[in-house]
């Protein structure tokens, strides 16, 4: 069968790209053509945009590139018309992925199917009514989307599992290199731990939010050494600016294996999070907005969860601090990293948290559960 995915960010290239995987092994003549990144393209078939000229983020950076984001809405539209795929598989990244399902719905006869739900509980609910009418299958990787899909909305929905399951039990079964060999092949010290900063995977995010990171480790860097995963799709020249003059080490295409070194982690809200807690790494969620106090009042108002990270979303209790908006300051990140390194007060508390997340998760598999559940629903 031929397979259009489409994927908008770092996340859903990889998320994407293991179900690709997975649909070559339940459909041997499976055919991709997507809107993805270089995970995806590694999995074979044709790539008609990637993600790094889709991925803008908020009011402002959006404004300025409407024209590009028209461009590529168009491009995608007139690609599935000419190909004909049998199903569009749409990634997340619902600001776009909802406007394409609305078209193919519309104008083609091509089902639409959701892979990792667009996460509408926590706000834009009202988009239930977009993805009723629009997407014929939700499949959702998020335990407690049962519930509020199909309780609430009264809307089915097929739960697979967690594919970043999949993803950190994959690479742990194939790596288990020690501290001293990463040390020296990406020129650390091997006397000096690791604190890990995933600051995001957007231009936005990491200018908004890695300038108090590295302030807020400069209290640490005599006991530990700071580095810094650099996010796929960004240059190495956009970071300068903000390393320059301070002792953080940038390594690129190798977050798990500093996840898997690292005794903490500063990390950005969203998959990176879960990511984290998986690797059993304490972490402490940072997202900082401009107008922080204005963005804390609206987020009382106006997010339906009181949660922003996914371990504490999954878990539905308090697993990691979450510094957000105005409450994310150079202090406060301070503070609650030194509760999580070794010997810090909220460190074990954490770490047993994260087996209780684990286990609500479940097993590993979802990306072939959802790739033999989305052939079923094809060939039926």
């Amino acid at each position: 069968m031929k397979y259009y995915l489409i994927a908008g960010e770092a996340s859903g290239d990889l998320h994407a790209s293991q179900l690709m995987n997975a649909l070559k092994q339940v459909d041997e003549h499976a055919e991709f053509r997507f809107f993805g990144g270089d995970l995806m393209s590694a999995e074979g078939g044709t790539c008609v945009k990637h993600y790094r000229e889709m991925a803008y983020m908020g009011f402002i950076p959006v404004l300025l590139h409407l024209r590009t984001i028209s461009r590529n809405m168009t491009l995608c539209k007139r690609d599935i018309v000419a190909w004909q795929p049998d199903v569009v598989i749409l990634v997340d990244y619902p600001g776009f992925n909802l406007t394409i399902a609305e078209y193919v719905h519309r104008y083609t006869t091509i089902p639409v199917f959701y892979y990792i739900a667009p996460k509408i509980w926590a706000w834009k609910e009202y988009r239930i009514k977009n993805i009723r009418r629009d997407v014929d299958q939700l499949f959702s990787i998020l335990p407690f989307e049962i519930d509020f899909f199909e309780k609430k909305h009264h809307y089915p929905i097929h739960y697979v599992g967690n594919p970043t399951v999949d993803e950190v039990a994959a690479f742990k079964r194939a790596h288990s290199e020690d501290f001293q060999s990463f040390a020296v092949e990406f020129g650390l010290s091997s006397e000096k731990p690791i604190i890990a900063i995933l600051a995001g995977s957007r231009k936005q995010e990491i200018k908004s939010n890695l300038p108090r990171m590295i302030e807020a480790a400069r209290t640490f860097m005599d006991q530990y050494q700071f580095v810094l995963a650099g996010a796929p799709g960004i240059d190495h020249d956009f970071y300068v600016p903000y390393l320059s003059g301070h002792e953080v080490k940038i390594i690129f295409g190798q977050t798990y294996r500093i996840l898997q070194q690292a005794e903490g982690a500063l990390v950005t809200s969203g998959t990176a999070t879960l990511e984290t807690a998986l690797f059993r790494v304490p972490q402490v969620v940072c997202y900082y907005m401009s107008c922080g106090k204005v963005v804390s009042w609206l987020r009382d108002r106006l997010l339906h969860v009181k949660y922003i990270s996914l371990v504490n979303l999954i878990a539905g209790f308090e697993v990691v601090p979450e510094l957000v908006a105005d409450g994310m300051t150079v202090e406060r990140i301070r503070k609650e990293l030194g509760n999580v390194l070794s010997g810090g007060n909220g460190r074990e508390k954490q770490l047993a948290g994260y087996e209780q997340m684990a286990k609500i998760l479940g097993d590993e598999g979802a990306s072939l559960r959802a790739a033999q559940a989305i052939y079923t629903c094809l060939i039926k």
